[in-house]
């Protein structure tokens, strides 16, 4: 018998299901004149601005910050695609952050001494080492990381739940270890070990050479490169292969009997939600100036969870809002907040040593009363009070 297939159409009725609660026209309008405002004022603006006004916003969001934000929104918006979209556990996805900021170091640096290639690059024809592009690297570190995410995704095929949980924790912590320890694999020196690389080329805008601190510019490029990954989420969420993973998310035996391939769905999720960690990734050892191996620790995978979960899993916008509230957070609010409050109490509290009982608080908070997320996908917000009032039922019968 004919194995019944299901097509989408798109300009059906679930597509406009998919979109409904929130206008996608006016967030990407207001997330561009938002990205452009903030350039605006730290490109020209904050300087100006009396002592005290300029001195706290280097304080409570320098733009140093900003930057790095933009960071955590660009793989927590990989992440989504692959938890959010497709309902895959994945806490492993410091896997894919650590492949893309070595394919920096290994293509932007003098790391491989031994040959002397320079394509693109803006550093000196004399320096011995791979120096490619930036916006090459970029390309090719989120190519090996969405071929990576194919590699680690196929073993999780048949996998649900906890099962699944545990095999991409397992493909987290194997990976960032292989880097530590990749001083001497064979005689091959891989990643420098526990050392690290670094310095990484300087990016090249415009045939303007971008060092460490210009912050202002690297900005644009950052946000650019989010904007991209919005870009990407949502159109593939509206099309054929977003719905396909929607359908797994909710019900995934109702998914394969009405014909979605569903190893084929899989894999393209950790393709594509590994493609934006290796964008992060290299991204990220430019913002840093170089990859260092002890960096790339099981936090961050808790940490990009706690963001998708906590802006809403599904909703792009809400992914934006939650990675930027806790990149924020994690970096300068609570180390300020807490050297505020130290010198009013004349007390000694190290508050960054508390992140992870914030966040895990914050988890706790939100799978008790708002599971759905601050900025909830209207999909998902849907299941999860039919689920809520169909258990009330049973209690109260």
């Amino acid at each position: 018998m004919k194995k019944p297939s299901i097509k989408f159409n798109k300009t059906s009725k679930g597509k406009k299901e998919i979109n409904k609660g929130f206008d996608q026209s006016k967030w990407i309008r207001g997330f561009t004149i938002a990205a452009v405002a903030i350039w605006i004022f730290y490109a020209f603006i904050v300087d100006l601005l009396p002592y005290v006004v300029s001195d706290f916003f280097q304080k409570w969001l320098p733009a140093t910050t900003v930057n790095e934000s933009l960071v955590w929104v660009i793989c927590a918006l990989g992440l989504n695609i692959v938890v959010g979209y497709a309902g895959l556990l994945d806490l492993g996805f410091v896997a894919f952050w650590a492949i893309g900021g070595y394919c920096a170091g290994w293509f932007m640096s003098d790391f491989f001494h031994q040959v002397n290639i320079h394509i693109g690059s803006m550093a000196p024809a004399e320096q011995p080492g791979i120096h490619l592009s930036f916006w090459g690297v970029l390309f090719i570190g989120a190519l090996i990381c969405a071929a990576f995410g194919v590699i680690i995704g196929a073993p999780t095929l048949r996998l649900k739940s906890d099962y699944l949980a545990l095999v991409t924790l397992g493909f987290g912590e194997i990976i960032p270890q292989i880097f530590y320890n990749g001083e001497n694999i064979g005689g091959f020196n891989l990643s420098n070990g526990s050392k690290g690389i670094s310095p990484v080329d300087n990016i090249g805008l415009f045939g303007k050479k971008l060092g460490p601190f210009d912050l202002d510019w690297k900005y644009l490029i950052f946000v650019s490169l989010a904007a991209l990954m919005v870009f990407i989420s949502l159109r593939i969420r509206g099309g054929r292969l977003g719905r396909a993973w929607l359908a797994i998310r909710e019900d995934e035996l109702a998914a394969s009997m009405m014909g979605v391939p569903l190893m084929r769905s899989k894999l393209a999720a950790y393709a594509v939600g590994a493609f934006s960690g290796g964008i992060g990734g290299v991204a990220f050892a430019t913002h840093v100036n170089g990859v260092f191996a002890d960096r790339f620790s099981f936090a961050i995978s808790i940490i990009l969870l706690a963001m998708v979960v906590l802006g809403g899993m599904g909703n792009v916008w809400g992914v934006i809002v939650g990675a930027l509230s806790i990149a924020w957070v994690n970096s300068t609010g609570l180390p300020a907040f807490g050297e505020t409050v130290n010198s009013a109490l004349g007390t000694n509290i190290n508050f960054p040593s508390y992140n992870f009982l914030l966040f895990g608080g914050i988890l706790i908070f939100m799978m008790l009363y708002k599971r759905e997320g601050l900025l909830p996908e209207s999909r998902l917000k849907q299941i999860l009070h039919e689920a809520d009032d169909s258990t009330s039922n049973i209690g109260g019968h």
